[in-house]
Order: structure tokens, then C-alpha cells, then sequence
């Protein structure tokens, strides 16, 4: 299956955009910034990069031009609010193999990746294996070194960037689950956790990653939410422990 990387920040375009590209089939990382694009776009294989234009920290452009000087050709679509054939024809210019006007029809979204996924096959290694059920397993560790080396080629450096770009968010993904919780909205909630297993799978938070799978599995349950919390916080201040992550 591909494996897609989507840059975008709008909850609405992602959600959208995350919905069409997973319904080529494939499968879809997300980040909301060109840092966390970057992290993610240098630490693992993408059959295409997906960016949106103008993001909060840079430009689209900007991201792609530094993965270029990194040495990497995975091919990119730029999505972007313009409607201007100009600035349509300047992220081309950029290095885009094709630059598309948002709103964009599901179908014209996915015919520009079928197009793009064709010309530019990918040699992938092998995924990381999946984490094991908790139920299953009893009380998972907090932090999987060997499975954060996998999912980023086996280097440490990548693991330790990625793990602070990781702590440094779960301030953000607490409050933005415990207020969906609160507020009852299941699809902010899900769409949270979504995220967050993806990201805990790139750094190797186990134990965070299982409870975010089992509420994801029971959203309305408060013992769920509050082994999740209790998970979040053991993993965040393990961090800053002597020999924390």
C-alpha cells in the first residue's frame, strides 16, 4: 500500500484531504507545520509528499526546498488556496510535480496522485512491526527503543528530534482531547488520537500508543480516558527524568 505524507494545518483541508488520499487506498502520516513535515519527511519513506502552500512556521515551498537539499526526490503536490494559473505556475517552478486549487474534488485530488504514484515508484523498507494489544500484554513500557529505530531507519539522532518534537506537543494533544471528551465531540477526539498513535509509533511511546488505541476503541468510556491521561502524563514527565527518553 502507499504511504503518504500530508502537510497541512486547516482542520477542515486535512481532514478532507486525509479522507481522499486514504480512500486511493493508502496510508496517510500528518503533519501541521514544516517543522513536524520535515521531522517526518527525513526520518521515513514517502511514496509522495502532499503540502499545502502556506503553513504557520514557512512556505510549502520553503519545506520542499530544504527535503531537496537533503537529498531526497520523493515526489510533492502542493494543494494551496491560490486559484491564479501564476501562482499555480510558480509552485510548479518550486519543484512541485503538480500544484492544485483548494476546494478540490475528491476525484481530481486522487486522479493528481494516481498520476504522481505512477511516474515515481518507491523502494520501501520494511514497516515496523505493529505494537502488541494491551489487553493482551499487560502494562507496556513506556518507551520501545527498538521499535522508534525501526520506524526511522535505525538512527538515534532522528529518534531524539522526533521525540522532542513529540513531548513538546502533548501539552497541546491533552488539552485538545480532554476538552472533545468533556464537550462530548467523538470525531475531534478520534481525529486526535488518530494523530497521536501515528506519532507515538514514530518515537516508540508504547505505552501511550496503546492507551490512545484502547480509547480510540471506546470513546465514551471514562476509565479509557483516564488510563489514557495517566499514560500521557507518566510518558511526558519521563522525558524530562535522568535518563528519560
Amino acid at each position: 500500500m502507499n504511504r503518504l505524507l500530508l502537510v497541512e494545518d486547516d482542520p477542515t483541508s486535512r481532514s478532507f484531504l486525509h479522507a481522499a488520499s486514504a480512500a486511493l487506498p493508502a496510508e496517510v502520516d500528518i503533519a501541521d507545520s514544516v517543522e513536524t513535515g520535515f521531522a517526518l519527511a527525513s526520518s521515513n519513506t514517502y511514496d509522495a509528499w502532499l503540502i499545502d502552500a502556506n503553513l504557520p512556521d514557512g512556505t510549502g515551498a520553503a519545506l520542499l526546498a530544504r527535503l531537496r537539499a537533503d537529498g531526497r526526490d520523493t515526489p510533492a503536490i502542493a494543494h494551496t488556496a491560490a486559484r491564479e494559473r501564476r501562482a499555480l505556475d510558480a509552485l510548479c517552478a518550486e519543484g512541485f510535480a503538480i500544484a492544485l486549487s483548494k476546494p478540490v474534488s475528491t476525484h481530481d485530488w486522487q486522479g493528481a496522485l494516481r498520476r504522481v504514484l505512477a511516474r515515481h515508484p518507491v523502494n520501501r523498507v520494511p514497516a515496523a512491526p505493529p505494537m502488541p494489544d494491551a489487553r493482551r500484554s499487560g502494562e507496556a513500557p513506556l518507551w520501545n527503543q527498538q521499535s522508534a529505530l525501526a520506524a526511522v531507519g535505525g538512527q538515534m539522532h532522528n529518534v531524539r528530534g522526533l521525540r522532542e518534537l513529540f513531548i513538546g506537543e502533548l501539552d497541546g494533544t491533552r488539552e485538545q482531547i480532554e476538552t472533545a471528551a468533556a464537550d462530548g465531540d467523538a470525531a475531534a477526539l478520534l481525529g486526535a488520537l488518530h494523530r497521536l498513535r501515528a506519532s507515538c509509533g514514530f518515537v516508540g511511546a508504547e505505552r501511550l500508543g496503546l492507551a490512545s488505541r484502547l480509547l480510540s476503541a471506546e470513546p465514551d468510556s471514562a476509565p479509557a480516558l483516564q488510563s489514557f491521561l495517566h499514560a500521557l502524563a507518566e510518558t511526558r514527565a519521563s522525558a524530562h527524568a535522568p535518563g528519560g527518553s
